[in-house]
């Protein structure tokens, strides 16, 4: 029986320290997820400027599905869910026409 304790408590303690070191791997793993967005919307905040100066549609349909077929193929070798990375993209690609839309708009009204 006091074995069983000691094992229970061993097991607890393994289990303590696995989810702290996962975790402070998932904190990092978030730090950079959030960086590479700010970084992917500075890129498409220049895209909707150039966009909106050259008078070009907020959206690119054709790219739209062109980079969701590269997303779903590369979230398929990389063993994610497909349809998960297509749904992010789609959620991604939304904000950028938002942007690019709002980015058109304050230039048509002269505040952009």
């Amino acid at each position: 029986m006091e074995w069983e304790i000691q094992l229970m408590n061993d097991d607890s303690a393994f289990v303590q320290n696995e989810l702290q070191r996962l975790r402070a791997s998932i904190d990092n793993l978030d730090a950079a997820l959030v960086h590479l967005l700010a970084e992917r919307f500075k890129c498409t905040q220049e895209v909707g400027r150039l966009k909106a100066e050259y008078n070009l549609p907020p959206a690119d349909p054709e790219r739209e599905k062109r980079q969701i077929t590269r997303l779903r193929s590369l979230a398929e070798e990389s063993r994610l869910d497909p349809v998960f990375a297509e749904r992010f993209l789609g959620f991604i690609i939304a904000e950028v026409v938002r942007h690019h839309e709002l980015i058109a708009s304050n230039k048509a009204r002269g505040t952009g």
